[in-house]
């Protein structure tokens, strides 16, 4: 709130009376008196006249009242401006993802949000690499960033989901239908491998948890790439669910034989420091992951 010494000068100037200002204010007559008498001490000079016809400035109290009306309304402008991003009427979200959350998550996530906070500016980047997405984040690029755990920087992380890993096969190969993908079928089979530029990928973990080396015969930048080579019949490849969402191919997905998942999961540097707009996001990311996200049903 304006300082109340002040903004009980300014009312007695214009009323010219203590107590229509302490009516006006809710005080005491005497708490009126009090505050600007206090006042004067700490301005060093006499702000009013009194007499039994009320309060009159005096020459300093003239010269002083617009610096002080200035200083009334600059603080509740302040307090204006609070209070519209408490209510995150107002600001910016910058979001950076991977692509599959930003195709299957991020339009209902954001449809719900803007819908409530429309004025909110929002930008959306998304990364290939984890590494580069958490360091950008970490820099203060964006305000928060979805990732696999766990994230290699001292993040507040909010778990979302549990995204398991499937081996993907053409159709009519032998295995399609199997209950699941051999531990030797993952030595023996041809192996077409998603490139990244992270040093260790989930993928990677697959097969060092099956303790076995994958015989890889092809390496590709492009996820739908390797998938249009797999339902070709050129090899296996391994996916998450969530990137299979949106496969342009025919797949036949198989659980490994020791099942995998990957933790997903929004990170932000510090939630206690995050914008008023970053922590409603956060709320409306779990909102929006128990009532609308239902991975059996995709």
């Amino acid at each position: 709130m304006p300082n109340q010494k002040y903004e009980a000068f300014v009312t007695v100037a214009k009323t010219g009376s203590f107590k229509k200002t302490a009516e006006i204010l809710g005080y005491t007559q005497a708490g009126v008196s009090y505050m600007m008498s206090s006042l004067e001490q700490e301005m060093g000079t006499a702000l009013f006249t009194r007499d039994h016809s009320g309060a009159r400035l005096t020459a300093d109290g003239r010269n002083l009242l617009p610096w002080i009306q200035d200083v009334c309304a600059s603080e509740q402008a302040l307090q204006t401006r609070l209070e519209e991003l408490r209510s995150v009427e107002y600001g910016s979200l910058r979001v950076a993802s991977f692509g599959s959350i930003a195709v299957q998550w991020l339009p209902g996530i954001m449809e719900m949000f803007l819908n409530d906070h429309p004025n909110i500016d929002y930008e959306l980047v998304t990364y290939e690499s984890q590494n580069e997405m958490e360091e950008a984040t970490w820099r203060g690029e964006f305000d928060c960033c979805f990732v696999i755990l766990p994230a290699k920087l001292d993040f507040f992380t909010i778990p979302l989901a549990q995204d398991p890993v499937y081996v993907v096969l053409p159709p009519n190969h032998p295995l399609a239908h199997a209950p699941f993908f051999p531990k030797e079928s993952l030595a023996t089979e041809p192996y077409i491998k998603v490139r990244s530029s992270d040093d260790h990928t989930e993928f990677d973990a697959v097969f060092a948890r099956h303790e076995v080396a994958p015989r890889t015969r092809f390496v590709m930048d492009n996820d739908q790439a390797v998938m249009g080579m797999v339902n070709k019949g050129f090899g296996f490849s391994m996916f998450p669910q969530l990137v299979l969402e949106s496969a342009p191919f025919e797949l036949a997905r198989v659980e490994l034989e020791i099942p995998m998942h990957r933790e997903l999961a929004l990170a932000v540097r510090s939630h206690g420091l995050a914008s008023m707009a970053t922590k409603a996001f956060i709320e409306y990311v779990r909102q929006w992951m128990s009532e609308e996200w239902n991975p059996q049903g995709h």
